[in-house]
């Protein structure tokens, strides 16, 4: 029986973590497509100046404006499918009012797959913005990605609530369910590309860190 619950849960957040890579897949398309079509805004902006239309240059403006802002959360760490997850997580917290700064810089091809990158980035940042949330202050996430030789390490320190209780390598919370498998999926991956995980709760803060083989 927690055999089948266990394989059920990896069959649905792998299916989870699927659909969420090819939305911020999407995301990325779309802001090169902005970068594809910039010269074509400035002509046009340039043909309603020489017309002296002003006005409609200025409604030109603030509607790209208002598009960029959108899409302004889209780093450029080296790597797209990093760009696409850190993209689309960084925009959940922001929409949350969570302070975020980010460092990244890695190589465009990783050996840890593109499904196993978002699995893992992907929960550590759901799990930060989930503890944020139970900050009493500030509610803020740093979070730095690079490389150490071969070796891609991830460090995250985000706000949170109360100390948490350690169960073995993971956390007690008070919620049920699904709750933290996240996390347990993130360690399981790590582990098996002969890496290593650690999670460190204080109180009103988290901390995550791995570091795991990348390059041949």
């Amino acid at each position: 029986m927690l055999k089948h619950t266990y394989l059920k849960l990896v069959e649905y957040q792998t299916e989870q973590s699927r659909r969420h890579l090819e939305e911020v897949r999407s995301i990325h398309r779309e802001m090169r497509g902005y970068k594809h079509d910039f010269h074509n805004h400035l002509q046009t902006l340039k043909i309603y100046l020489d017309a002296g239309d002003v006005e409609r240059a200025k409604e030109y403006l603030s509607e790209l404006d208002r598009q960029l802002r959108e899409v302004d959360t889209l780093l450029k760490t080296g790597n797209v499918s990093l760009d696409a997850i850190l993209s689309a997580k960084i925009a959940q917290a922001k929409s949350e009012k969570v302070a975020v700064t980010v460092k990244a810089n890695v190589p465009e091809k990783l050996t840890v797959s593109d499904l196993e990158l978002s699995i893992v980035v992907g929960n550590l940042l759901d799990n930060a913005i989930e503890a944020c949330r139970a900050s009493a202050g500030e509610k803020f996430i740093r979070l730095f990605v690079g490389m150490k030789g071969k070796m891609l390490y991830f460090s995250m320190l985000n706000s949170a609530g109360a100390k948490r209780e350690k169960l073995g390598s993971l956390f007690k919370t008070g919620k049920s369910g699904a709750h933290g498998f996240g996390l347990r999926r993130a360690e399981a991956i790590i582990q098996d590309h002969g890496g290593w995980v650690k999670y460190n709760s204080e109180e009103g803060a988290f901390t995550s860190e791995f570091l795991v083989p990348a390059l041949p």
